[in-house]
């Protein structure tokens, strides 16, 4: 990922701060790979670009075997997070409602950013541009 794309703050409207590993694996429950697809077309729809790339990259991430069990955790919580649509701003809210998600997010791409590697990163690019 671009240190650009890593630095943005246009959904940086809620802190990241407020989403540690143990508040982000609450919502492991709410992950499955059949609503992370279909929340993948909402967001195509409602957030933009910058959040998909960053839900696929967390994404294929979590289907790496070489990735520890911790981060998984950390990376089903974020993506529980936003597949839930009641959460901290609901996603019906336009711009702000997937703000709270974008820093979910970011907090736990920050946490597993070692395990991403270059075919994982042009997984997740390839798969934003098919969506979109």
């Amino acid at each position: 990922m671009s240190k650009e794309f890593e630095n943005r703050n246009k959904y940086e409207l809620v802190s990241e701060e407020r989403f540690s590993n143990a508040k982000l694996q609450k919502y492991e429950s709410k992950y499955s790979e059949s609503k992370f697809w279909a929340k993948t077309k909402t967001i195509v729809k409602r957030a933009g670009k910058e959040v998909l790339y960053l839900a696929l990259l967390l994404y294929y991430v979590l289907e790496s075997p070489d990735v520890s069990i911790a981060n998984k955790a950390i990376i089903i919580g974020a993506l529980g997070y936003l597949i839930f649509p009641a959460d901290f701003i609901p996603d019906f809210i336009p711009v702000a409602g997937y703000a709270d998600d974008f820093s979910a997010l970011t907090a736990a791409y920050k946490m597993i950013k070692s395990n991403i590697t270059p075919e994982i990163e042009a997984k997740a690019k390839s798969k934003a541009d098919e969506l979109l």
